[in-house]
């Protein structure tokens, strides 16, 4: 497939696609617009950074071509905000020079203004599941139109709970449609999904499903504890022109923003952002245009913005922990590398994550690559609470592995049977003049 003129869009498409600067069509492109053009049920089966988003947006707006009167005829749903944005985005970039009325609905915000655009009349609903069924059921959404529906990113859709809210919505959709499903890997609860979900559909798999992009380059330091880490993060980031667009995610909101402190302490706030779940949502999306725009060098992020954030030319993810659902590794890491470009994903691993990192290899099927601390890092020294934390953690893993393990933190033995009926010692805290404990006093 050479061009994007192969698919034979329409020429406000076409214009639309030159000027956002698209030419050729990437894989998932290549195998998914034509079976959607011809009417077809599809799966999609890719790693972010792919060019699944506009795989589907553009054959959906070649077949809606303009408006139509006051329901929306096509509904996309997304399992967050920020995904939901930028699905938004590419629909409003390619759909330039036609007519056809988008609006986009997802939670955070007050319905109001939600409420009156879908009073207008729209095409096309971009929405999370919440936010779409809340409104349906207010009876702001007549769904009795509805030609498309897609599920994008399924399989974190099934991470996050909302099996019941999709099958809620399978409910209320009318049962003639076109549906259209993609998901990055393919879990079990993605099967039953699809199978609820599609009519003997096309299954378009364009790499082993959880393969990182092929175009990042993987890098895995064991560091012993949080102190290091950041002194790790410091070092690397020394060379300010190869790590010049940087996304670093943390496992937690306390540890995004004990980050944040951190390099903003090193390099300012006019450097440094942090986004996660108790950030409003302006401060999100003020943070992320800033760092698209290039204002700001580093993001800190959860894995609220592992999926959804769009972004050219980052030049490093930094997975300060380990994730713990699996999965985010793959989608962390294609936050660079995307589009045709390289990136770099480095991942800093303490004794109790490697029992997830072990997990991630045998998901992405290959080894990441191990090296060593660069001697300039000064190795901190654990401190007593992480210790116990890292030994705790690793006893419940060795106990997920094997229920029947005893780690150095399970319930303390019952007293033995020799002691039993006899009067519990004193500890030693009742204890006379000379400092021993009173029933070792002498006479």
């Amino acid at each position: 497939m050479a061009s994007f003129e192969d698919f034979k869009l329409n020429k406000q498409l076409q214009n639309a696609i030159a000027e956002a600067g698209y030419t050729v069509p990437t894989e998932i492109q290549q195998k998914a617009i034509t079976p959607i053009l011809a009417g077809q049920d599809v799966m999609g089966i890719a790693q972010t950074g792919t060019g699944k988003t506009a795989a589907f947006v553009l054959p959906m707006l070649m077949k809606l071509k303009y408006a139509q009167g006051n329901d929306p005829r096509a509904l996309i749903i997304s399992p967050t905000r920020e995904l939901a944005m930028q699905i938004d985005e590419h629909i409003r970039l390619f759909s330039t020079y036609l007519d056809l009325r988008t609006v986009l609905l997802y939670g955070g915000l007050g319905p109001k203004t939600q409420k009156e655009q879908l009073a207008k009349g729209c095409d096309i609903i971009v929405a999370t599941p919440g936010r779409f069924l809340d409104l349906y059921l207010e009876g702001d959404i007549n769904t009795k139109s509805l030609k498309f529906l897609v599920m994008d990113e399924a399989d974190k859709m099934m991470d996050m709970g909302f099996i019941g809210k999709i099958h809620r919505i399978l409910e209320v959709v009318p049962r003639k449609r076109q549906n259209l499903l993609f998901s990055a890997t393919m879990s079990e609860l993605v099967r039953k999904i699809a199978g609820d979900f599609l009519a003997f559909p096309t299954i378009i798999e364009v790499t082993e499903q959880a393969t990182p992009a092929q175009t990042v380059t993987q890098a895995l330091y064991e560091v012993p504890n949080l102190k290091t880490k950041l002194n790790l993060l410091q070092h690397l980031l020394k060379d300010d022109e190869s790590f010049h667009r940087i996304i670093v995610f943390c496992k937690t909101k306390t540890v995004a923003d004990n980050v944040f402190h951190y390099l903003e302490r090193k390099y300012g706030q006019e450097q440094v952002r942090v986004i996660h779940a108790n950030k409003g949502q302006n401060t999100r999306i003020n943070s992320i245009n800033a760092f698209k725009e290039g204002n700001i060098r580093i993001l800190v992020a959860t894995d609220v913005a592992a999926r959804g954030l769009d972004v050219s030319n980052v030049s490093h993810v930094f997975n300060f922990d380990v994730p713990i659902v699996i999965e985010d590794y793959v989608h962390r890491i294609g936050r660079t590398g995307r589009a045709f470009n390289n990136g770099d994903a480095i991942t800093f691993c303490n004794p109790a994550e490697k029992y997830y990192i072990e997990k991630i290899e045998k998901l992405i099927r290959q080894e990441i690559p191990v090296y060593t601390i660069p001697e300039e890092v000064f190795i901190e020294k654990t401190d007593f609470n992480e210790k116990q934390d890292i030994a705790r953690e690793i006893d419940n893993q060795k106990r997920k592995e094997d229920p029947d393990f005893k780690g150095a933190f399970h319930e303390k033995k019952h007293i033995p049977k020799a002691n039993a009926g006899t009067k519990k010692p004193s500890r030693g805290k009742t204890t006379s003049h000379k400092g021993k404990p009173a029933k070792f006093r002498k006479k």
